[in-house]
């Protein structure tokens, strides 16, 4: 890719062997990622705006997640399975590891703007 690019519209795969790939994305991108073998090593950055609370869970079995608030005010519900607690994210302590195995949605005080890198493979969701 020569141009620069929206990281909303295009998501970085950095691979295992340290490079970096855009990967154009379309609105089926999540429900079919399991499909999408070529992204399961490495990690996957994304930026998502958001204004509403995330209408379903997500887990990621097979890594970890770095998720970075870059504007407005969220809430990560986290559920272990044994415990659910609240992270808030702020902007002035907006950074979060989403440990692997750890189900995470996000209620929004704010309209919101936030980046992720997100250890793609096995990557699931269950509806709130």
């Amino acid at each position: 890719m020569a141009d620069p690019f929206s990281l909303e519209r295009t998501y970085v795969h950095l691979r295992p062997d340290q490079s970096a790939a855009p990967i154009e994305v379309d609105e089926s991108f999540w429900a079919t990622i399991a499909t999408r073998t070529e992204l399961h090593e490495g990690f996957l950055v994304t930026r998502a705006r958001t204004g509403e609370d995330w209408p379903h869970w997500e887990m990621h079995p097979e890594g970890e997640e770095i998720v970075v608030l870059l504007s407005g005010a969220v809430d990560l519900v986290l559920d272990d399975g044994e415990r659910e607690w609240t992270v808030e994210l702020r902007p002035e302590a907006g950074t979060w590891i989403n440990r692997r195995g750890v189900w995470h949605r996000a209620i929004v005080h704010e309209p919101s703007e936030m980046l992720f890198i997100t250890a793609g493979r096995g990557t699931q969701h269950r509806p709130v």
